[in-house]
């Protein structure tokens, strides 16, 4: 099972998140969790007028051998007005633009969506149990 969990934070809002969401989906070869505007495709819904994150932003999606992956889907825009990361543990790396990341089998981290225009981000939180 993936397990996932929501915060925005905002600059006005420093240390403080609000907004907690979760969503879970079992680790089953095809499952998918989105995170985006879009509540009508994404269990996780950020603000409507947080418009660095696309209306379908990350697709986490079991593979046939149970491992989850994180996708940054590219949207309309050449260049994205956001920067993700996936941070677990000691580990950071960048997620680009459109890139695949695979998420640590049997642990846990989060991934950051941080606006470049402004001191907001919107973080996502992971835990794959096995």
């Amino acid at each position: 099972m993936l397990e996932l969990t929501m915060a925005t934070v905002s600059g006005a809002e420093a240390g403080a998140t609000a907004g907690m969401l979760m969503a879970d989906a079992p680790s089953e070869p095809g499952a998918v969790l989105r995170v985006g505007r879009d509540r009508s495709v994404c269990r996780l819904g950020t603000p409507d007028d947080w418009l660095f994150v696309s209306r379908v932003h990350l697709e986490f999606l079991c593979g046939p051998d149970g491992n989850w992956q994180v996708t940054w889907l590219q949207g309309s825009q050449p260049d994205p007005s956001s920067e993700v990361r996936l941070v677990a543990g000691e580990y950071a790396q960048p997620l680009v633009y459109g890139g695949t990341l695979p998420l640590p089998r049997g642990g846990n981290g989060e991934i950051v969506i941080q606006d470049r225009t402004a001191p907001r981000s919107v973080n996502v939180g992971f835990y794959h149990e096995v």
